[in-house]
């Protein structure tokens, strides 16, 4: 069985604002949509769930511009780090690129294409539906949410030179120009953008390339999780090592650094029959024995390390972990025990 695309909570969003910005509260739209209100508190949903809801929405509105108006609405906070990396870039080219390799973190439900030409290059949005046939409306707001972000990007606002639906017409003409400010044609073979090369290519005014880095950092890591959701383990075993230290880092900064809720995060760790506490212990357990056996850093330095208090509460969880004092598992080592050893029980 394959498995479906799935959504960040973040999109979700997106429709459920512009819905309760037309009068259509989230209670009914979510009733009407056949999607129970707790499923509000995961972190992705599968696209057929969102298709279900756009439609919903569509309907309840009688809005034939919904999908318009809710792309439009989009702005720099609203997709999570990739929102920070992509307003760090030096040029809308490389704000795509970033897109493209990130756009996972917000939906795996569709794909960004560039088609350099000479001049001009094609944007084009490839849907990635489920067993529901994507609404028209989410092609509509993806595409208007582009627009909408890269005006927030660059000086004079982005302005395609044509704009192409694989669908037929919903809405007035004035809707879409109003929203795209260029021609639109309908049913065409694709879905995209033609957008000036100079455009994509003119240096943006807020381009941090050591911001850019560090966001970078942030959604490597919130993409691996993702991709190795069977792993979650491991996938916090390694940022709580990277993060080990005084203070100890805590399992609400550790969800916030995967793009998760604590909830979920816990779940998913439960799921491996363990939770974060018993994680940061085995990071700690396991740094602790390297430290200890295989360097002659000091036990104060180690203990300090390992965001311990002091060498009394060091010596206490590590005997429990070895069942040996600190000294005795460097001699059993083979490591020369250091000066501060002459005191193996504080």
């Amino acid at each position: 069985m394959t498995l479906q695309a799935t959504v960040s909570m973040s999109w979700v969003q997106t429709v459920l604002g512009q819905a309760q910005r037309q009068g259509v509260d989230q209670a009914s739209l979510l009733r009407f949509a056949q999607i129970a209100p707790s499923d509000l508190l995961l972190d992705r949903w599968p696209v057929d769930h969102i298709t279900r809801l756009w439609r919903a929405a569509a309907q309840l509105t009688q809005d034939p511009s919904f999908g318009l108006k809710a792309g439009s609405f989009v702005g720099p906070a609203s997709f999570n780090v990739v929102s920070f990396i992509v307003q760090s870039a030096p040029t809308l080219r490389q704000a795509l690129s970033v897109v493209q390799k990130y756009q996972r973190l917000i939906s795996d439900a569709g794909r960004f294409q560039l088609l350099p030409g000479p001049s001009d290059s094609w944007v084009v949005y490839h849907p990635n539906q489920g067993d529901l046939a994507f609404s028209p409306h989410q092609i509509e707001a993806v595409l208007a949410a582009f627009v909408s972000f890269a005006r927030w990007l660059t000086p004079k606002g982005l302005q395609p030179n044509l704009v192409r639906f694989s669908h037929a017409r919903m809405s007035p003409m004035a809707s879409y120009r109003e929203v795209f400010s260029c021609p639109v044609e309908f049913e065409q073979a694709y879905s995209g953008l033609l957008v000036d090369n100079a455009l994509l290519d003119r240096p943006l005014p807020q381009a941090n390339a050591q911001l850019a880095q560090v966001h970078e950092q942030h959604a490597a890591l919130h993409l691996s999780a993702l991709s190795h959701s069977g792993q979650m383990d491991q996938v916090v075993k390694a940022w709580i090592a990277s993060h080990l230290g005084p203070p100890l880092p805590t399992r609400e900064q550790a969800a916030s650094a995967l793009g998760l809720t604590e909830r979920t995060l816990a779940r998913r760790l439960q799921s491996h029959d363990t939770s974060f506490v018993q994680l940061l212990d085995q990071v700690r357990c396991d740094l602790a024995k390297e430290q200890v056996g295989q360097t002659q850093r000091s036990l104060q330095d180690i203990a300090h390390l390992l965001g311990f208090a002091g060498l009394s509460p060091f010596y206490r969880a590590f005997d429990r972990w070895t069942g040996m004092t600190p000294g005795q598992w460097r001699v059993k080592q083979g490591t020369s025990p250091s000066t501060d050893l002459a005191y193996d029980l504080p």
